[in-house]
């Protein structure tokens, strides 16, 4: 009997640890956003905004605000939407975000509402960086409306070597007018202009693509930086030091103004206080730098910018960019043979398609379109979960189709290939392309009447 009851016993204490595990596994899910943390958050964005009350852009920089958890899809929320999908919590909101929507770092309308939505984990303990972040997707909320709408060309032009060499000898030398004051910054801003001009000729549409980019993610970059709370010489300081890092990247095709937008930015706040009051999409970082310190170009950019590369290890910089080149012609032959010469399933991007992306790792296929190494994609027909790298092509200045390797078995249900999956919707079917061996994802013709 004794045996009996200590067997029961154990067996309960069992069952209690589960329950509890369980339980506590369970709140974990629940809690994957800390809401008192997230509450905490807000707080420090609002008094930023509050501070600055529109004076940087003539445009308060307030407003809805989501936090979102992408393994749980939890969101956190400043306020309420309009269709009653997330639930008072204290005093944030509280839901849950439908698979079918993609979530990033960005401006999104989502239940009836435009938020500036951050993923969760991008926020840092560091406050500084966690302030810049929240107030750089504060400004891509407001830059419709104060005339600055969004554009995000391609510039694969910069996966390539003198793209890339010229790049960063303009940053080498932004980075030095940061630091300094007078003559040496003068000095320093007419190396950087050079660099940045006469990497302009060597590729045609560089300078529309480039400043298109600027004007969008530098814009929102520079705003962040400039509002995330440090003094002015910390700014200077804190971005010169960037600069010097920045090299790490694998890709700076879109990174690239994240860069360039704060440091231009930062000097012509010096140069010239009202800059930002008349800017227009078609404005250019570099001749505004230019007009605020009048400055004299040079009119051979050749000779001058081969010149002038020795003051910043210009060498040095060609044999390292030289192994990344071998290397990136390799990854490409990889990239090629998979999703160009083998066979590949087609997928049509529609007008309702949507997707989020690590903007430092793109890499530019020839003149076929750009590599997403890992992507997710939602469109009428599903949703994409690339880890094995996609080829977007774009066609009108849109996303048009997507590639991506041929998969096993058509008929398996969710489909998957080499690095990717797909759920697809009902009313989709696949059929063979032009070239042999390819496959063709097409929505299914309506029955029609006799």
């Amino acid at each position: 009997m004794r045996l009996k009851n200590l067997y029961f016993l154990i067996l309960s204490l069992v069952s209690i640890a589960i329950f509890a595990a369980s339980a506590s596994t369970a709140a974990q899910e629940e809690q994957a956003i800390d809401v008192a943390l997230a509450q905490k958050y807000f707080q420090e964005a609002e008094a930023i905004c509050k501070q600055d009350n529109g004076k940087l852009w003539g445009h308060p920089l307030c407003g809805p605000m989501i936090f979102f958890e992408p393994k749980t899809r939890m969101l956190v929320a400043n306020r309420s939407d309009m269709e009653g999908r997330l639930t008072k919590k204290g005093d944030v909101f509280v839901g849950r975000l439908p698979d079918e929507e993609n979530a990033a770092n960005t401006a999104t309308t989502w239940a009836g509402v435009r938020w500036s939505m951050i993923l969760w984990w991008a926020l840092a303990e560091d406050r500084y960086d966690r302030d810049r972040l929240m107030i750089h997707e504060s400004f891509h909320r407001i830059q419709d409306e104060i005339g600055l709408p969004m554009s995000n060309p391609s510039n694969n032009h910069l996966d390539s070597m003198p793209g890339r060499i010229w790049l960063q000898l303009e940053w080498r030398a932004l980075r030095h007018a940061l630091m300094n004051q007078g003559a040496a910054r003068r000095n320093a801003a007419t190396d950087a202009l050079i660099f940045r001009l006469y990497r302009r000729t060597l590729f045609p549409q560089a300078a529309a693509d480039e400043r298109a980019l600027e004007m969008n993610e530098g814009l929102a970059e520079y705003t962040g930086v400039k509002l995330s709370g440090r003094t002015a010489t910390e700014l200077h300081a804190f971005f010169a030091k960037r600069l010097e890092q920045v090299t790490d990247r694998p890709s700076f095709i879109r990174s690239f103004a994240y860069e360039s937008g704060p440091a231009y930015g930062l000097l012509l706040d010096e140069a010239h206080l009202k800059w930002r009051q008349h800017l227009k999409p078609t404005d250019d970082f570099g001749f505004l730098l230019q007009k605020a310190l009048a400055l004299k170009l040079p009119k051979d950019l050749q000779v001058e910018a081969e010149k002038r590369s020795n003051r910043y290890d210009g060498e040095q910089l060609r044999a390292a960019e030289t192994r990344r080149e071998n290397e990136r012609l390799a990854r490409l032959a990889g990239y090629r043979a998979k999703l160009v010469d083998g066979p590949v399933l087609i997928l049509p991007l529609t007008t309702e398609v949507n997707y989020s992306f690590n903007p430092n790792n793109l890499v530019p296929l020839d003149n076929l379109g750009t590599i997403y190494p890992n992507v997710r994609i939602t469109d009428a027909w599903g949703i994409l979960n690339v880890t094995g790298g996609a080829l977007m092509i774009r066609e009108n200045n849109r996303p048009s189709r997507l590639y991506v390797s041929i998969p096993v078995d058509l008929n398996a249900r969710p489909l998957q290939g080499e690095g990717w999956t797909l759920q697809l919707n009902d009313g989709w079917t696949f059929a063979p392309a032009e070239r042999k061996g390819d496959h063709l994802l097409k929505k299914n013709e309506a029955p029609t009447g006799k």
